[in-house]
């Protein structure tokens, strides 16, 4: 059966992989589908090569289809580059599929989040729901069932309403009076090291130290203190690992096997999994007081490296 939910594609300089991810694509043949891709650097040479390759694999899509592109001219980078691709996107559409071009979804993933789409359209206790999942099973409170509620939605291959984006925003430079630390503390569990992980990360966004936007996406979550579902069977691969990444450049080998989501859905009440998340916050997030020191000595580096 075709996808009738929207998906928005976000691409930049990796043909190879927007091409195995338009293959699975065409597997389950969203009607309508939205691209978004970045420009070229000036200063890489080959880039824009690259680019113009991805711009050239929208061409091969060839079930029936409604697709819309947005193009940019020069590089935006992974902050203003994503924010502004899923902003169009919800511009156009009140809920919807994302997917970078490095996430190749299982089959199931596609009708597993349309279903929760529809479910928990209404809910204002719901931000997101995302199809990917490092939690094994004797970690998770009830491995049984579908799917879990956490705090912080992971975006390797996820989906949201236009209600959830609009709290999204890019400059966080006052996120201190919207996440005071009491309540940064009990959106962290009620972990003084994971507070300590969460308050550092947001602050190095505020100061525009780490170009990204999903931190931001982490935060808006935390301030409105809403959930997002999340499949506890992975449902999605990851290739985007090695040097052409911009931050995954090494595998860590922390997601779960795939595996299909069988429907339809049970409906999980919606209630934090305290005992998933606390085990992402320790082996994943790594926010222990030994993760915190090596965090630290990391930044170190960087900014010793970006000075020399």
């Amino acid at each position: 059966m075709p996808t009738t939910e929207p998906v928005l594609v976000m691409a930049f300089n990796r043909p190879d992989h927007l091409e195995v991810l338009l293959a699975r694509l065409r597997q389950v043949e969203p009607t309508r589908l939205y691209v978004a891709i970045d420009g070229p650097r000036g200063s890489r040479d080959g880039e824009a090569a690259q680019v113009q390759a991805c711009r050239d694999l929208v061409a091969s899509v060839d079930w029936n289809c409604d697709v819309k592109t947005l193009v940019q001219e020069t590089n935006l980078g992974c902050g203003l580059g994503v924010s502004t691709a899923i902003s169009w996107f919800f511009a156009n559409e009140d809920r919807g599929i994302i997917l970078e071009d490095d996430i190749i979804p299982d089959p199931s993933f596609f009708p597993y989040c349309a279903e929760l789409l529809e479910r928990y359209e209404m809910d204002e206790r719901v931000f997101a729901i995302s199809g990917c999942n490092f939690v094994p099973p004797e970690a998770q409170s009830h491995p049984d069932l579908p799917y879990r509620f956490s705090q912080v939605p992971h975006i390797w291959g996820w989906a949201t309403w236009r209600r959830s984006w609009d709290k999204h925003r890019l400059d966080i430079a006052g996120w201190r009076q919207e996440l005071p630390p009491t309540k940064l503390w009990a959106r962290a569990g009620h972990s003084l090291p994971a507070s300590v992980y969460w308050a550092s990360t947001f602050e190095l966004l505020a100061r525009k130290e780490v170009d990204t936007w999903d931190g931001q996406f982490v935060l808006a979550s935390m301030v409105s203190h809403q959930l997002t579902a999340t499949s506890n069977v992975n449902l999605i691969e990851n290739i985007g690992f090695g040097e052409t990444a911009t931050h995954t450049v090494e595998d860590r080998k922390e997601l779960q096997p795939i595996l299909a989501m069988a429907s339809p859905i049970a409906q999980v009440p919606v209630a934090l999994d305290a005992k998933a998340d606390a085990w992402t916050r320790k082996h994943h997030f790594r926010a222990t007081w030994r993760g915190m020191l090596d965090q630290a000595d990391r930044y170190r580096k960087q900014r010793k490296a970006r000075a020399s």
